[in-house]
């Protein structure tokens, strides 16, 4: 077993451990690769692989957080090891080699996840549970009867709006998103890597609600194959309860659909009781849940 920094090619077998590992999760190889070639600007980002035999067996990334206004505080990202290559000391070894990395960027807060079997895991190395992420999936077939817009409020595929009324969307609804550090200070540049210009961005079935030439309510659909993941719904807060990002979301698992995705992933905050129950109304079931874990770096 070797611990080496992830490579551009390695993007197969990384998408093949995560599928095993993360089912629910949903990011192709091509942006996979591209993250991995082109890291998002600002962020000192980075990522390991654990590799037996030429075989990718365990993955982590670490990062500078910094679409928060909180100094200091970084990102160890998904770490896992393939079921069969546990217990052999991979995870501690991912894990020191992210550490090591962010130490000497001045990181003093590190936030992670763990499933809640890795919860002992992460205690032992200094980690203490934060926040419970619930993942859900919904089947398209067939897909939720899709509602009238309001008088006023016009659908429209993100395709077609201007990128940056759809960043002051994302931004205004991201300011009271529960979380362990605030979304607070989100740069444009950041949201064009992360959001426009990510490979796995269906913009065709993405929908923004617009009124008065704003954009009110949006949800983003990332795609692989038959599968999508909605990256983020939101609303800007002014136009709230008024069923929008319902509305929103609704129309983009109805593009999805029709564009031959079977299958829709999400994740929310159990504190995010808005967005829980407006799955619930559109018919997701939980599939797994997640933690988020804090630890001081000395």
């Amino acid at each position: 077993m070797r611990i080496r920094v992830a490579q551009p090619d390695d993007a197969p077998g990384v998408v093949a451990l995560r599928t095993t590992v993360f089912p629910y999760l949903v990011r192709g190889v091509a942006s996979t690769r591209k993250m991995i070639a082109e890291p998002p600007p600002g962020e000192d980002w980075t990522a390991f692989v654990a590799e037996v035999d030429d075989q990718v067996v365990g993955w982590v990334s670490a990062e500078r957080i910094v679409n928060t206004s909180v100094a200091n505080v970084g990102g160890i990202n998904l770490l896992h090891v393939h079921p069969e290559h546990r217990q052999r000391g991979i995870g501690s070894a991912l894990l020191a080699a992210a550490t090591d990395y962010l130490r000497p960027l001045g990181i003093r807060r590190v936030r992670a996840t763990a499933q809640p079997e890795a919860l002992p895991f992460a205690r032992r190395h200094g980690y203490e549970a934060s926040r419970e992420v619930r993942y859900s999936a919904l089947d398209l077939n067939p897909a939720p009867a899709l509602p009238d817009p309001p008088p006023g409020v016009k659908l429209r595929p993100i395709v077609d709006v201007d990128p940056h009324l759809l960043y002051v969307a994302d931004v205004a609804s991201a300011v009271d998103e529960p979380g362990d550090v605030p979304v607070d200070a989100k740069s444009y540049e950041s949201w064009q890597y992360d959001v426009w210009d990510n490979l796995g961005l269906d913009k065709a079935a993405s929908v923004a609600a617009e009124t008065d030439g704003a954009v009110v309510a949006f949800s983003l659909v990332k795609r692989d194959g038959d599968r999508m993941w909605s990256d983020y719904t939101g609303s800007v807060p002014a136009y709230r309860g008024r069923g929008l990002a319902r509305l929103a979301k609704t129309a983009a698992l109805h593009r999805a659909a029709a564009h031959g995705v079977r299958v829709a992933y999400t994740s929310n905050d159990e504190a995010n009781a808005p967005m829980l129950a407006i799955n619930a109304r559109l018919g997701y079931r939980p599939v797994a849940s997640q933690w988020t874990c804090l630890a001081d770096l000395t």
